[in-house]
């Protein structure tokens, strides 16, 4: 029997040791540049301070702490801070920066509207258990709207930045919220992201989209999208496009500033929007 000279195998054998070595070397990179993509794209979505640097009683104002459970084992932390006058409770989602002490300004200023406010740290912030992603902030959220709901007074819901899209989301999943209002918020993190990086795939790179655009039309409550022409880090037109899909009843609040204190440096036309929103939209109380 005439056998092959084993000299002629090999060059057979390194061949497939070359191309076995240069397929896993490619799936080792996709692996690590999608690795990468989720990292950056958690990194900018989710910044998450865990120190709770003051409380409501440092302002003033009587608090109460709270935990709700998203899923079993799972905890949410906030604070129910209570209006002596309370016209409405106020479900606060928070943007994306920092924890539920660093929006005692926002917290002082919808306490002098009569409005108790209801705010609470996404998982992964302040004394909250770990885990943010985008459908567990959805779920956060609409755990607290239940525990609200136990209260017998209206409740508006409230987003700001990163929170609007979490407030949208909110307000598309419950039927009997009083109102929603949206302030500088985006359309969707791929709208965003094809601004800020337009020489990227963003479509295909962005698993957490935020889709706000799609969502608000389904919202069943009175709409008020806040936004200021001068906010440096979410455009003023995502605004605008969010006001535009939205379904009556719905108002446009136009302020000044940056993203962070435009409701600060607006004063009045900030307050007096909000309070006259609410004048329309919530039941008439008193004599």
């Amino acid at each position: 029997m005439c056998q092959v000279p084993s000299r002629a195998v090999e060059p057979g054998r390194r061949g497939m040791r070359r191309a076995v070595t240069t397929f896993l070397g490619i799936a080792v990179l996709i692996l690590v540049g999608w690795w990468g993509i989720r990292a950056f794209e958690r990194a900018n979505l989710f910044i998450p301070s865990r120190i709770l640097e003051a409380k409501p009683s440092d302002i003033g104002l009587e608090y109460k702490d709270f935990v709700v459970e998203p899923t079993p084992g799972q905890h949410v932390h906030g604070w129910f801070i209570p209006a002596e006058k309370s016209i409405a409770i106020l479900l606060f989602c928070h943007g994306n920066a920092g924890n539920i002490s660093h929006r005692l300004d926002s917290i002082r200023l919808f306490h002098e509207l009569n409005l108790s406010v209801l705010i609470f740290d996404y998982r992964g912030y302040g004394r909250s258990d770990d885990g943010s992603s985008e459908e567990r902030v959805y779920a956060d959220a609409f755990s607290v709207y239940q525990a609200a709901r136990t209260h017998e007074e209206p409740i508006v819901l409230f987003g700001r930045s990163l929170g609007g899209a979490v407030a949208v989301d909110l307000a598309t999943r419950v039927d009997d919220a009083a109102a929603l209002i949206v302030e500088s918020s985006f359309t969707s993190t791929v709208a965003i992201g094809k601004e800020l990086y337009p020489f990227l795939p963003v479509s295909w790179m962005v698993t957490m989209p935020f889709d706000s655009l799609s969502k608000i039309p389904k919202v069943r409550c009175p709409v008020l999208v806040i936004h200021s022409p001068e906010d440096d880090i979410i455009p003023f037109h995502h605004g605008k496009e969010l006001f535009e899909a939205a379904p009556e009843p719905k108002k446009f609040l136009q302020i000044s500033g940056d993203h962070n204190n435009g409701y600060r440096e607006s004063g009045k036309i900030y307050t007096d929007g909000i309070a006259a929103f609410l004048a329309e939209v919530l039941p008439a109380t008193g004599p």
